[in-house]
C-alpha cells in the first residue's frame, strides 16, 4: 500500500520546479491532490498563468492519479480559504499541504527597494501565515494533519544579496515553531524543509566565473528537485506522526536535521555589569563562541552526494 493511500494533499506552487515534484511525488504514493499555482514569473513580476497548474495536474491523470487544478495566490487570504474548500468539496478531505510557492529578488541591502522587500515577505511569510492558517483548524478537528512550510539555508545561514527572501524564510522557521508547539495535542504537525535543489528560481542566479559555472553544473547534475519533493511527501505521510517542529536540509541524497537557537555560553556577574566590564570582561569570553559571518556555501563545503 502506498504510503499516502487515500489521503488529500494541496501543494502550492505546484505548477513549477520543486512544487511540482511534490505533486507528482505526492500522486504516485496514493494521495489526491489540489495543484496550486499562480503561474507567475520567478521574481512575482510576471502575469499569472493558469497553466502550469493545469498542465501539471493533466500529467497526474493521465499517470491514473486523481488532481485538480488551482490558481490562487497565497497572498489572496480569500483565495487560500477557497483553495480549502476546493480540497474537501473535490476530495472529501484533506490531510497535509506543502507550501512551496515563493519568489526571488535579490539585491544588497543597501540598494533594496521597499517593493522588493515587501514582495519577497508578502508571497514566503505571509504565504506560509495564509496556507497553515486556513488549514490548521480543519486538522485540529480532524485531530490530524501535517504542514510542511519551506525554508532555506539563506534564512538559516546566510547568503549576500538575499536580505528580504533570509527575513522571510527565517520567520517562517519561528511560525513553524509555534504551529507545532500550539497543535502537539491535536496531532497537526509543522515542520520546515530548506531544499538545495536546481529549479528556475536558482536559475536566476548570475553566472560570472569560473568557480559559479562550476557550482551551477554541479547543482543542476546532483540536487534535483524530486529529491526534497519526495522527502516532502514522506513527512506529509502517516508514518511520520511522531515528526513535528524541526528544520531539515536536504541536498541532493542527504538529509539534515538542522539545530535550533539554544544557549552556547554564558557569564554571569554577582554585583552586576557596566558597559566598561561588559567590553572588557563579558565580550572577550564570549567572543571564542561567536558565530563568523559564513554563508551557506562557507557551510556546506563538500559536494553533494
Amino acid at each position: 500500500m502506498s504510503i499516502l493511500e487515500g489521503r488529500v494533499v494541496i501543494v502550492s506552487g505546484g505548477g513549477n520546479g520543486i512544487g511540482k515534484e511534490c505533486a507528482i511525488a505526492a500522486a504516485n504514493q496514493g494521495a489526491k491532490v489540489v495543484v496550486s499555482d499562480l503561474g507567475g514569473g520567478a521574481d512575482g513580476r510576471e502575469g499569472g498563468s493558469a497553466r502550469p497548474a493545469e498542465e501539471v495536474a493533466e500529467l497526474i491523470r493521465a499517470n491514473g492519479g486523481e488532481a485538480v487544478a488551482n490558481f490562487d495566490s497565497v497572498t489572496d487570504r480569500k483565495g487560500v480559504k477557497y483553495l480549502m474548500e476546493q480540497a474537501l468539496d473535490e476530495f472529501g478531505g484533506l490531510h497535509a499541504v506543502i507550501n512551496t510557492a515563493g519568489i526571488l529578488r535579490d539585491k544588497m541591502f543597501h540598494k533594496l527597494e521597499d517593493e522588493d522587500w515587501d514582495a519577497v515577505l508578502k508571497v514566503h511569510l505571509e504565504g506560509s501565515y495564509n496556507i497553515a492558517r486556513a488549514a490548521v483548524n480543519h486538522f485540529r478537528e480532524q485531530n490530524e494533519g501535517s504542514i510542511i512550510l519551506f525554508g532555506s539555508t539563506s534564512g538559516l545561514i546566510g547568503n549576500i544579496g538575499q536580505a528580504n527572501y533570509s527575513a522571510a524564510k527565517a520567520g517562517i522557521v519561528g511560525l513553524s515553531r509555534i504551529i507545532a508547539m500550539e497543535g502537539s495535542k491535536n496531532n497537526v504537525r509543522c515542520n520546515v524543509v530548506a531544499p538545495f535543489a536546481w529549479t528556475r528560481m536558482i536559475g536566476t542566479i548570475p553566472v560570472k566565473d569560473e568557480a559559479t559555472k562550476r557550482k551551477v553544473e554541479l547543482m543542476q547534475e546532483k540536487m534535483r528537485p524530486d529529491q526534497p519533493a519526495m522527502f516532502c511527501v514522506a513527512l506529509a505521510a502517516p508514518g511520520a506522526s511522531d515528526v513535528t517542529g524541526q528544520v531539515f536540509v536536504v541536498r541532493g541524497n542527504e538529509i539534515f536535521l538542522m539545530s535550533q537557537s539554544r544557549p552556547l555560553r554564558g557569564i554571569g556577574r554577582n554585583d552586576g555589569w557596566t558597559p566598561e566590564t561588559m567590553l572588557s570582561e563579558a565580550l572577550p569570553a564570549l567572543e571564542g563562541s561567536m558565530y563568523s559571518l559564513e554563508s551557506t556555501a562557507d557551510v556546506f563545503t563538500w559536494d553533494p552526494v
